[in-house]
């Protein structure tokens, strides 16, 4: 590989179709915290489940987590399937591309770029507001909230620059905090044998209790909790034996975040008493505290100390999914500059094999998105966080729902694997319920970003925009390419 000018020199690798990132660096736990991280189950435990508690299905919520994550496994069936056949830092890009066609995937990867940038923007909206927060409490400096996200940004780029190793071991020791004291609170719980009606099994899990209120609401705050677990595949380059490390950390990150989240939940409703957390629920909403549904009873359970630790172990999740991210982004913005959809220099690596070129411009991206809620003096969680987080969700499920498509076509058309479960009925029992997901999604839209129905038209009317932009610059590309002299 040639050496790069002073004008760069932390980068040693030319924009070229050849540019790999750095194999053999992430093993199946690696890869699992990057996807553990994405999650953020602090924050998904805290924002979604008092939702779905109090509009939802009440004391059901951990059954509609049980459902979310059956129809995911059955997607990951087929996307693991497919994942032995293609490796690629695009991951749903080159899935959709190889089964639907190149304008397909073009499409996809526009739509994909546009989930991880959004859902970052979203999240970097909330970490500001709670940061300035914890700050002003413990020093009585008040900040504007995009300070610390600017700060963040700088910080979140010079992790990402620094390799991915160092990004697993800084997601590992974040991800471990937030998820050792839930996992502790959740199995004093269940020793002490719950709260003051029992730890209430048939109040959470059996069939009526799931179907009960509102439960498309439940399945709906469910599904955008697993969101991020397909970065399994976008670290497959990467992976030792990516093989067999990918299929392994997907099939366990799916059980470990439903399972994590189904457990948590339970726990949490039976702290409470089944029939008390739904107004539990409800006061922390109208307080406009929703965290507080899930931290008294932590609280009460280990003291009031909890209490001050909590906040910052919510603000390092954030940090955390935040990250990963960017890593996700990033991979995707190198993948298509190594494929020649976007402008070629994308794919400049630096002395750690990490997409340096690909970081800085999704920092750019990062800027651009969360710069007009500042610059208009706008709640950062309100506005920011809800909107582009129920957006990001939305563009998400369709990916899985074409990825889904995709495996089936693939499949058919090339006979390299021959099992019907794996190739044609799970893929087609995924792409159903991924369906009937995408439907409730839409429904309950105005709830699931706390918005206006003129918000909810216009940011659901951005998907089909991107993937269509997407699409046009395929087909123009294409045509350059086609007159191009020879």
């Amino acid at each position: 590989m040639d050496s790069q000018t002073a004008s760069a020199p932390r980068t040693v690798q030319d924009a070229s179709t050849a540019a790999t990132l750095k194999p053999n660096a992430l093993g199946v736990l690696g890869i699992l915290f990057f996807v553990l991280s994405g999650q953020a189950p602090l924050t998904g435990i805290a924002g979604a489940a008092p939702i779905s508690v109090a509009i939802g299905n009440g004391s059901g919520t951990p059954a509609a987590y049980v459902l979310a994550g059956a129809v995911i496994l059955l997607f990951s069936v087929g996307f693991v399937a497919m994942g032995r056949h293609v490796v690629d830092a695009g991951a749903f890009y080159t899935y959709i591309g190889t089964g639907l066609g190149r304008t397909a995937g073009a499409g996809s990867a526009s739509v994909a770029l546009f989930a991880y940038c959004v859902i970052q923007a979203a999240m970097y909206g909330l970490y500001g507001s709670i940061v300035g927060g914890l700050v002003a409490d413990h020093t009585g400096i008040h900040l504007s909230w995009w300070v610390y996200t600017l700060l963040t940004m700088a910080v979140v780029q010079a992790l990402g620059a620094a390799g991915i190793e160092m990004g697993a071991r800084v997601l590992a020791v974040f991800v471990l905090a937030e998820f050792g004291i839930l996992l502790v609170f959740s199995l004093v719980t269940l020793a002490k044998g719950g709260g003051p009606e029992g730890l209430g099994v048939a109040h959470s899990f059996a069939p009526s209790a799931a179907l009960k209120g509102a439960p498309g609401v439940a399945v709906m705050f469910a599904v955008a909790s697993m969101f991020g677990f397909e970065a399994t595949a976008i670290y497959g380059e990467e992976a030792r034996e990516p093989k067999k490390t990918v299929p392994r950390a997907t099939y366990l990150s799916v059980v470990v975040v439903t399972g994590f989240f189904a457990l948590v939940s339970w726990t949490l409703i039976s702290a409470y008493g089944a029939s008390r957390a739904p107004g539990a629920a409800a006061r922390a909403l109208a307080h406009g505290d929703s965290a507080g549904f899930v931290f008294a009873p932590i609280a009460a359970q280990f003291g009031g100390w909890v209490g001050d630790v909590l906040p910052v172990l919510l603000a390092t999740s954030l940090f955390a999914g935040i990250l990963t991210f960017h890593n996700s982004a990033n991979r995707y913005l190198f993948s298509l500059g190594r494929d020649r959809q976007l402008p070629a220099a994308l794919c400049r690596l630096n002395d750690r094999h990490a997409p340096w070129a690909a970081g800085c411009v999704q920092t750019v991206i990062a800027v651009l998105l969360v710069l007009p809620f500042a610059l208009a003096g706008k709640d950062p969680v309100l506005t920011l966080f809800s909107w582009f987080s129920g957006l990001a969700v939305l563009a998400m499920m369709l990916l899985y729902l074409l990825t889904s498509v995709s495996v089936v076509v693939f499949f058919r058309r090339r006979r390299v694997d021959t099992r019907l479960w794996h190739t044609l009925i799970a893929p087609v029992l995924g792409a159903l319920g991924l369906a009937g997901a995408i439907w409730l999604i839409l429904a309950n839209f105005t709830t699931l970003i706390g918005g206006a129905m003129s918000t909810a038209v216009w940011l659901v009317l951005a998907v089909p925009v991107v993937l269509a932009l997407g699409v046009a610059n395929e087909r123009l590309r294409s045509r350059r390419t086609t007159a191009a002299p020879r």
